[in-house]
């Protein structure tokens, strides 16, 4: 008899452990590899003072939204390197690997519309002397403050591989209209890559959403902001989207812009 309701209470046991194991799993297939949010890996910078340049972020002259001030959505490397035999001077390297022939940029405008005189993006080839303009646009002021991309035109030069060129974003701003126009700019580098045949074949059977992934984990910043930044201007509600801007903009130190709303503009006339 003692045998007999030993049996009943395993079979008791089994069944409720069994219960939990079924009631828990659909909790883990909700949740998709492609959306666990994976951080940045950056590379390397480049030797010596190679990719000096200035992010911006520093506070405003008083007009910019929460008194901010312009700021490039690209990582930056503080450095201390010797110069002579005792002295070390501080270095910002402002840099990023792209592995496209005509890269997209992303900037962080916080002036209104009304408080903007111009805005002007440049990119050189300084690698020659004298280094040439590649590609000069005036682009077109937002309508309101946020985060904007300017893309290449389809004239412009492709990158060439390995090679470092050299972006300027100005803006002038008119803060004040009984001072003179101010200008504010931020510069940094891009360079292209080619991409190893395995994460070429990865990116191919990947999605978009995994595609952010593989670029971020592979130090590939312009190509993985891109992907993310497209996918949530098709997707502005979606809260996995939300969550993963939030940590690439973090793994850089930029999570204060998460919540800047993206824009769709802004077309540049060429020069």
């Amino acid at each position: 008899m003692k045998s007999y309701w030993q049996k009943i209470q395993l079979i008791v046991v089994l069944g409720i452990t069994l219960l939990g194991i079924i009631g828990y799993s659909p909790m883990i297939w909700m949740t998709p590899a492609a959306a666990i949010p994976k951080k940045f890996s950056p590379p390397p910078p480049p030797p010596d003072r190679g990719a000096a340049g200035d992010r911006g972020g520093a506070a405003s002259r008083g007009c910019g939204v929460s008194n901010q001030s312009v700021i490039a959505l690209v990582p930056i490397y503080e450095e201390r390197l010797k110069q002579g035999q005792t002295e070390a001077v501080s270095v910002t390297k402002v840099w990023g690997f792209t592995a496209e022939k005509s890269p997209t940029f992303w900037f962080f405008v916080p002036y209104k519309k009304s408080t903007i005189d111009s805005i002007e993006f440049v990119l050189k080839d300084e690698s020659i002397k004298p280094s040439q303009t590649l590609y000069r646009t005036i682009v077109t002021i937002p309508e309101v403050p946020g985060i904007i991309s300017i893309p290449l035109s389809a004239n412009t030069p492709p990158l060439q591989v390995n090679k470092m060129y050299h972006w300027f974003f100005k803006i002038k701003v008119i803060c004040n209209p009984q001072q003179p126009v101010e200008q504010e700019y931020v510069e940094g580098w891009v360079q292209r890559i080619n991409l190893n045949p395995k994460l070429v074949d990865s990116l191919k059977q990947a999605t978009p959403q995994q595609r952010v992934n593989l670029y971020a984990e592979n130090g590939i910043w312009y190509d993985a902001l891109t992907t993310l930044a497209e996918l949530r201007l098709s997707k502005p509600e979606d809260p996995t989207l939300a969550v993963e801007w939030m940590n690439l903009l973090k793994s850089i130190d930029l999570e204060n812009l998460a919540k800047q709303p993206l824009i769709k503009c802004c077309q540049g006339n060429t020069k």
